[in-house]
């Protein structure tokens, strides 16, 4: 008995339809309606557009919602910061060749940046990788329409992909070595539709840290929506005052003359008052220095949270920076982008194994001392000095402190490592025929 057969025995007594009280349970209900939450909060449905009018002298006021969307502001910069630059493929040339075929079949990049933005917004997605028509790609599995199955031991044993179309539930189990489709069309009870084998395993959970659970992941949003609620609720409520406030009343202390006053035509209208009295508008004081000093110190917040260089925000004035500060400046994001860069290497690591089993399918056998070579390099969108990085590698190569391979790694014009060393060395054997033909002709001449 394998462990999914252990955990359906001991927990749901053998049901065929195990896989219905797995989705519906209270735990799996409750984080799916947490990721509902979180959609509808970037969609713009915010706690300040839930705000009830009120009565103000007299009449009916409805006050202002000011919607924030610092948070896809705040989200865009940590997924372009660390997968702007496309991830660099290394190690023994010819895997990495083929790897990088897969690559640009699937279109793994851009697939990296959806995978990080769900990660980020929602704490987790997941993603299978297949074959289809000789092609290997993957599809990914959103949040709040995948279950993964965890052992008391937290190691993955079933996953189940559940969602509702046109009133028709459907059902997604993945097994260790088989995938079944469930649906109930035509109003009748749960029934199995499909069965395929699955060859690359169990799909890959992509999941943050967590300090409440090792299997679930924690959106970025939770550290940040209690701040810009504030601040949504700060500028609303100031702009109301600004309005309610700005029209003054008219006070007149003292006595006024009898007469009509000052001829309208002459200067536009006017009052009569006696000696020693005095006519002024009276209005509220905004106290706008509050207000700037409370919204700034909430906005430094928000950036100190979401490790986001203020700078990024045009929120600070720079110019001639040298390396070491423009890296001073960005230490915050790049501590972010690192704990960000460790959970994406894990579960591409686990990419990689599932596609070189693949390709075994396919016929294309690699060698595990081949295998073991092939790493992935992680380039961060940090402003830089390029001058002055390329002055610092000409130094090293000129001392012989650095391989070719190493500049080529460190240069912020080089993006496909591999493709450039190639181009080097058919450079390199193109000058080396040329130049030994060149000899060859002048002994001829000779």
């Amino acid at each position: 008995m394998d462990k999914l057969e252990k955990y359906i025995q001991e927990k749901y007594d053998n049901d065929t339809n195990w896989f219905v009280e797995e989705v519906e349970n209270i735990d799996n209900q409750q984080r799916v309606n947490d990721i509902l939450e979180k959609k509808y909060y970037l969609n713009g449905n915010h706690k300040i557009l839930h705000r009830q009018s009120y009565k103000y002298n007299g009449k009916e006021f409805t006050p202002r919602k000011i919607v924030l969307q610092y948070a896809k502001t705040l989200l865009n910069f940590q997924k372009a910061y660390l997968l702007q630059n496309p991830l660099t493929l290394t190690g023994d040339e010819n895997i990495v060749k083929e790897y990088q075929k897969v690559n640009k079949k699937a279109k793994y990049d851009r697939l990296n940046v959806k995978i990080l933005d769900k990660v980020l917004k929602y704490g987790q997605v997941a993603e299978y990788v297949y074959i289809e028509n000789g092609v290997i790609k993957s599809k990914l599995i959103d949040a709040g329409e995948g279950y993964p199955v965890y052992d008391e031991e937290n190691n993955l044993i079933a996953f189940i992909e559940a969602y509702i179309n046109d009133g028709i539930s459907y059902y997604t189990v993945f097994k260790k070595d088989i995938v079944e489709k469930y649906n109930n069309k035509g109003g009748e009870s749960i029934q199995l539709t499909d069965r395929y084998v699955n060859l690359s395993g169990l799909p890959i959970v992509y999941h943050n840290e967590n300090e409440l659970s090792d299997t679930e992941g924690r959106s970025e949003l939770d550290d940040w929506i209690s701040i810009l609620d504030s601040m949504e609720d700060l500028i609303s409520k100031y702009t109301d005052s600004f309005y309610k406030f700005m029209n003054p009343i008219p006070v007149a202390i003292g006595q006024q003359l009898k007469g009509e006053g000052l001829p309208s035509d002459v200067i536009g209208g006017g009052i009569n008052l006696d000696d020693g009295s005095e006519f002024k508008m009276v209005g509220n004081q905004l106290d706008y220095r509050s207000f700037e000093t409370i919204y700034k110190t909430l906005l430094q917040s928000l950036l100190d949270v979401s490790q986001t260089p203020a700078v990024s925000l045009n929120k600070t004035d720079i110019s001639n920076l040298s390396e070491v500060s423009i890296k001073l400046l960005f230490q915050l994001a790049n501590i972010k982008a690192g704990m960000n860069e460790q959970f994406m290497r894990d579960s591409i690591e686990q990419r990689f194994e599932k596609i070189r089993v693949l390709l075994g399918y396919l016929g294309k056998q690699y060698s595990e001392d081949e295998y073991e070579t092939l790493d992935i390099v992680f380039q961060y969108a940090t402003p830089s000095n390029d001058k002055e990085i390329i002055e610092n590698l000409k130094a090293l190569r000129e001392m012989g402190a650095i391989s070719l391979e190493g500049i080529l790694e460190d240069s912020p014009y080089t993006t496909d490592v591999q493709f450039e060393l190639n181009r080097i060395m058919k450079e390199g054997n193109n000058v080396g025929n040329n130049e030994q033909d060149k000899e060859e002709k002048e002994e001829v001449t000779i």
